[in-house]
């Protein structure tokens, strides 16, 4: 599969959400990356890969997503054409450490971007509306899934670029947080 392939099935597998998460994070990714040597192709194919284990045609319940969509990727994705051979572990690496709950440190700067600009991309405006998307139609779970995730992206962040950017999204979340609970009159 080339790019435009990868981004044509994350179009039509992704669930209405998988490719405007993609672009956000590649936007994100140009805000933190500093100064970090990286290799953006290997990095443009994780962000487009990265949540495939998570699409209804490749889920299974009770595995985790990030692992099955490295599986998907080794199997039925690589090899990428003009990727070359020395970059696939970097992608591989990157899809299976992207998500917030897996506490093993990032080795490439790949995979580093890639979980910062994933759990930037669950804080702030987007962030609440990502909850409250998912369902199910019981604001108090989704308000209590917010504030638990919340609780454990807060100071994960490792650069700078990503601190900042954290810090006002945080703010913002807090904020319409806050604001939910007072438009609710505290019944949520």
């Amino acid at each position: 599969m080339d790019l435009a392939e990868i981004e044509a099935f994350t179009i039509a597998n992704g669930e209405g959400h998988a490719f405007a998460h993609a672009c956000r994070l590649k936007k994100l990714v140009e805000q933190i990356d500093a100064d970090l040597v990286y290799n953006r192709q290997a990095l443009e194919y994780a962000i487009y890969l990265h949540d495939w284990g998570a699409f209804s045609i490749y889920r299974r319940p009770g595995e985790d997503h990030a692992l099955r969509s490295r599986q998907i990727v080794e199997s039925e994705v690589m090899p990428i054409p003009g990727l070359p051979d020395s970059a696939v572990p970097v992608v591989l690496e990157a899809i299976e450490l992207h998500d917030y709950r897996d506490l093993r440190p990032p080795i490439s700067a790949e995979a580093l971007l890639l979980r910062e600009a994933d759990m930037l991309d669950f804080l702030g405006a987007v962030g609440l509306a990502r909850e409250f998307a998912r369902g199910p139609h019981n604001l108090r779970k989704c308000y209590d899934r917010a504030v638990q995730r919340l609780a454990v992206i807060r100071g994960r962040f490792t650069l700078p670029a990503s601190q900042v950017i954290a810090a006002q999204r945080i703010a913002e979340m807090e904020r319409g947080m806050a604001r939910l609970l007072e438009e609710c009159f505290g019944y949520l």
